[in-house]
């Protein structure tokens, strides 16, 4: 698919004499992600916890959530920690789990079945947990619009505490407390915490009410945080940036027996773990349980101090991770040829069968965004009702879609760039025909391509290995805070080969100003048979490591012929 290439101006004189103490290239990369003065700037690289995030209490209904769960603590009133499949969920559960059991409470995590409950709060669960005694019901990561279950947990006599990061309804849910920074009556001026996030901020809110004393050891469970928000695409934006940097520092040494055994499995060195081995390689395996299973092995991966078991749980992770690679390109190739009919790519993809596995329609749904660059979505098709999960592009907000929609639903939720909805099978062609035209509305007589966008336009000869360190300031990077991207043109092309299976990569050697550079690009090995003798590039510049050897690389996202 061809691109839109956007490459940032230079930063103005003013600009370059405010930032003039970092390096050149570290200067551009700063002045782009809107950095004005040397102080903003040095409180970024630093990762300095934003003004007005330090105390957990400000944020709406802490007070009342804290003075709930306490009571319940010094009572002994059993605990339910009720969170979601995916890994902001999984870790969001076992942190305050954890949390909770070292107060002294009696806790019972609970995350639903996504084949047999779905996604949320949902009735059985509720009696469920009230028949076993539980008298408090926390949410983790889940429960912002669940307006019925709510009030049914108030009919059955539970305490329900709703802390979600999702956006809300119209109405909120019925609960004791329902703490959500989205909340348009919240001023807590970080809105971008994940499920995880939250759940740290009521452990650390606990703590000082009950544990002042030991309220820094809530620090230990930072490792969990920075595994769900970036796993979640959590922006690495202001708080989330503190936190998530200070969780990687404790993932590099780790001390819970379930993340080490994880890693190993991973083949990943714990000392060089970045945000992007999160997202690529611990995250696919720690969702690959709720996938295909029970999130459970996930869960009690993160809770076992158990060696034996944490090896074992770490080993069956990796294989389910294997076999949901599997069925996510088949789930891709159907949806691709039901929701593209003679070769006519619609302004919105959709695809539905009985036999797609609900716990990788979402997955299915991105590889199309990806191929195709327009909203999809993928569902399983039941007896009586359809369950899609949905990935969309910038120019298109999902939730807000189906929010126009959601007469036609029976459930829907998400951000502007994922969601999910259930449907009523007969509804359907209606809610088809209302997205449609929504799609319509938005993106009709747009050009659509994804736009790669560049910090700046550099000569190869001004990359090495101390720009690479210079760098690791901007960690961590992903959503939100992207790892630098430059444009580099008319580099001659010295080699080029394919890699990898079926050679669908391609490896090349490069030069500018008398300097070669070695260059990886993936997914474009069908250059190998065209290569023109100097292209213009866009790339990331980073580490190589491979047998043991450490070397800088360009990492190619992009490539044309040079003019």
């Amino acid at each position: 698919m061809k691109t839109h290439w956007h490459i940032a101006p230079p930063p103005p004189p003013e600009a370059e004499e405010a930032l003039r103490r970092f390096p050149p290239i570290l200067r551009q990369v700063l002045y782009q992600r809107g950095f004005r003065t040397y102080d903003d700037a040095r409180a970024f690289l630093e990762a300095r916890p934003p003004e007005g995030t330090q105390d957990p209490f400000t944020i709406r209904d802490m007070d009342a959530t804290v003075d709930r769960l306490a009571a319940a603590v010094q009572r002994g009133e059993p605990i339910a920690v009720y969170g979601d499949y995916d890994v902001d969920g999984v870790t969001a559960t076992a942190l305050l789990t954890q949390a909770l059991r070292r107060l002294g409470a009696t806790v019972r995590p609970y995350i639903p079945n996504r084949f047999d409950e779905g996604y949320g709060l949902n009735f059985g669960a509720l009696d469920t947990l009230h028949a076993e005694g539980v008298q408090v019901v926390v949410t983790v990561d889940c429960g912002i619009r669940s307006v019925a279950e709510a009030e049914h947990a108030r009919d059955l006599g539970l305490d329900l505490i709703v802390s979600d990061h999702h956006i809300p309804g119209e109405e909120l849910p019925p609960a004791l407390a329902v703490v959500n920074p989205k909340r348009s009556d919240d001023t807590y001026p970080e809105k971008y915490l994940a499920g995880v996030g939250l759940a740290y901020k009521i452990a650390q809110a606990l703590y000082l009410r009950l544990r002042p004393q030991e309220a820094e050891t809530v620090r230990d469970a930072l490792d969990l945080v920075a595994l769900g928000s970036v796993a979640d695409l959590a922006p690495l934006q202001g708080e989330n940036r503190t936190l998530v940097r200070e969780g990687l520092h404790r993932l590099r040494s780790p001390r819970r027996q379930g993340l080490f055994s994880l890693i190993q499995v991973s083949g990943l060195k714990p000392e060089r773990l970045t945000a992007t081995h999160i997202g690529f390689m611990l995250g696919p395996r720690l969702n690959a349980a709720g996938r295909l299973e029970s999130a459970l092995a996930a869960l009690e991966l993160l809770l076992t101090d158990d060696y034996m078991e944490a090896g074992r749980l770490a080993m069956q992770l990796d294989a389910q991770n294997r076999e949901r690679q599997r069925q996510t390109r088949e789930v891709q190739e159907k949806a691709e040829e039901l929701a593209i009919r003679d070769g006519e790519v619609p302004l919105l993809l959709f695809a539905a069968h009985p036999d797609f596995n609900p716990g990788v329609v979402g997955l299915a749904a991105s590889r199309l965004v990806e191929r195709y660059y327009r909203p999809a979505m993928v569902g399983q098709r039941g007896e009586e009702f359809t369950r899609a999960s949905c990935r969309s592009i910038p120019e298109f907000h999902i939730t807000r879609a189906l929010e126009a929609c959601g007469h036609l639903l029976e459930h829907y939720g998400g951000h502007a760039a994922a969601a999910g909805f259930t449907v009523r099978n007969d509804h359907l062609p209606a809610l088809l025909e209302c997205l449609h035209a929504q799609a319509e509305a938005a993106l009709g007589g747009l050009d659509l391509r994804p736009t790669l966008r560049a910090d700046a336009e550099v000569r190869l000869r001004d990359l090495n290995a101390q720009v690479l360190a210079d760098f690791r300031w901007l960690e961590p990077t992903g959503y939100g805070n992207p790892r630098p991207r430059f444009v580099a043109r008319g580099v001659k092309v010295l080699s080029s080969r394919t890699v990898g299976r079926e050679g669908q990569h391609l490896k090349l050697i490069l030069e500018d100003g008398g300097t070669r550079h070695e260059a990886i690009a993936f997914r474009q090995g069908e250059w190998a048979e065209k290569m023109p003798p100097a292209v213009d590039i866009l790339f990331t510049y980073e580490w190589n490591e491979y047998n043991g050897q450490r070397r800088p690389q360009l990492n190619i996202k992009d490539l044309r012929p040079s003019e």
